[in-house]
């Protein structure tokens, strides 16, 4: 008896901590009750052992099918409002996270996902080239082309996870053929409101992908900075050398251009430092640090230039020209952990895991690219948006429950372990579980803890009648 309290009481601290986090979403939603199905869909998305769309929800909360229905009525209602609730989202990890800074910017990370679709009848699907060195991806699939942002944040343990804020379908579908955006113009839409309400200079860490002029410029205007990596093939220049005697016209800027793979042939301009890259602890890399001028933003760009003993050579940039090049290294290093928020979101969340087809919806070609909608009539283009709210909503509501999962593994680890009542090979007791564990242990204690319910009394009177594991009754008769 003494165990199962003990039990119930570390549930308790889970559960009251994931809900007051909830809580501050309530002003995202017009009426109460779409909160309240809010807050079932996120509970599922917290806790489904599988990732069989919105069905999944369902059976992991032994919910009554007929509520399926509510539930997608739940991802298409104007009701919830994503723009109010990316805000509220992103100010709560603002604060309830330590995020990791140098000096007084935060760091985010930004990249691009694919993900595979099938249905005929889904808009923004189209044909995708996937560049990858990993044979297991095929070189082209149908699906929805998204970038992604997050927050770099670190735990008590010093250990650092990509918190994700927000993301967006950026791909598939032309409103206006006036419309020249391209992906880089729709990640600076995405990235500059959320860097606004985090209220501080903020370094975006990105891939080469991102090491534009369209990326760049905007960033620096509003205060902002960007790591990258150049190309193989990338160019710059020295500066001009100031001329001995004044002449006619505009001063000469630029000066003898470089070809910056040619500058690792210089080894003797290298430094040697033992490895500074996160998790690593043994080993030596060279770097060389050059500011060089950059044709396409016109101005100064710091060039690193790293050579790794067992991953090769890269090169480096930095638009902070006051930025330690040993720090542009441990940054840059740190852009990997978008990419194991992607695997978590992907086969432990299930964030884009979505399903919603469009009935009326003309059907896609297997060869199909943009969908143009200038010459479509009112009614489809509304029912289009429809349905791009629905996806936008189940992307949000995935990183919300995903950064939730995140919360829980950084400052309540050893809570999470006692409630985890199963084994893993790779346990370590001693580091921060993953959102798998997490969400483990919060499956394991869910009953115990709607037994007694969220501080709400009109929301645990509305969960406890909803989800069938709540009922004490109904337990024991499974049990006898």
């Amino acid at each position: 008896m003494l165990m199962i309290r003990l039990a119930e009481v570390v549930g308790m601290e889970l559960w009251t901590a994931w809900f007051n986090a909830v809580a501050g979403l309530r002003p995202a939603c017009a009426r109460w009750r779409t909160f309240a199905w809010m807050v079932v869909v996120l509970l599922g998305l917290s806790l489904r052992p599988e990732l069989a769309g919105v069905t999944s929800i369902v059976r992991v909360l032994d919910l009554a099918p007929a509520l399926y229905l509510r539930l997608l009525a739940l991802f298409h209602s104007r009701g919830l409002k994503l723009p109010a609730l990316t805000a509220l989202w992103v100010r709560w990890c603002r604060q309830a996270f330590a995020p990791i800074q140098v000096g007084s910017s935060l760091l985010c990370l930004a990249d691009g996902l694919k993900v595979a679709k099938e249905g005929r009848k889904m808009p923004a699907v189209k044909k995708l080239h996937q560049s990858s060195d990993n044979n297991s991806k095929p070189p082209f699939i149908f699906g929805h082309s998204l970038q992604i942002l997050c927050l770099l944040a670190g735990g008590p343990t010093g250990h650092a996870t990509a918190v994700p804020l927000a993301a967006g379908i950026h791909e598939g579908v032309v409103w206006s053929n006036r419309d020249k955006r391209t992906l880089l113009d729709k990640l600076v839409l995405l990235f500059l409101p959320i860097a606004q309400i985090l209220a501080q200079p903020v370094i975006l860490i990105a891939d080469a992908y991102y090491a534009s002029r369209k990326i760049i410029l905007p960033l620096l205007a509003a205060g902002h900075q960007l790591i990258s990596r150049a190309r193989t093939n990338a160019v710059a220049y020295w500066p001009a050398p100031a001329p001995h005697k004044r002449r006619r016209g505009r001063p000469r800027r630029y000066g003898q251009h470089v070809k910056l793979r040619t500058l690792f042939q210089q080894r003797e301009h290298f430094t040697t430092i033992p490895s500074p890259v996160y998790g690593e602890h043994h080993g030596e890399i060279a770097y060389r640090v050059v500011d060089l001028l950059w044709r396409p933003v016109g101005r100064l760009v710091r060039f690193v230039l790293v050579t790794h003993p067992q991953r090769g050579s890269i090169i480096l940039m930095c638009t902070d020209l006051q930025l330690d090049p040993v720090d542009i290294i441990i940054l840059y290093a740190y852009r990997y952990k978008i990419e194991l928020s992607f695997r978590h979101a992907l086969h432990v969340i299930g964030t884009y895991a979505y399903h919603f087809w469009m009935m009326t919806m003309t059907p896609l070609r297997r060869v199909s690219g943009n969908q143009y909608l200038h010459r479509k009539d009112a009614s489809y283009r509304t029912a289009v948006r429809r349905k791009l709210h629905a996806y936008h909503a189940h992307i949000q509501l995935g990183c919300i429950a995903q950064g939730l999962l995140q919360y829980l593994a950084l400052y309540f680890s050893t809570t999470v372990w006692q409630s985890f009542g199963s084994w893993l090979r790779t346990m370590k007791l001693d580091l921060p579980p993953s959102e798998l564990v997490v969400a483990h242990a919060l499956r394991s204690t869910l009953t115990d803890f709607l037994r007694i319910g969220p501080a709400d009394a009109k929301l645990r009177k509305f969960l406890t009648r909803i989800i069938h594991s709540a009922d004490p009754l109904r337990d024991r008769q499974m049990a006898a």
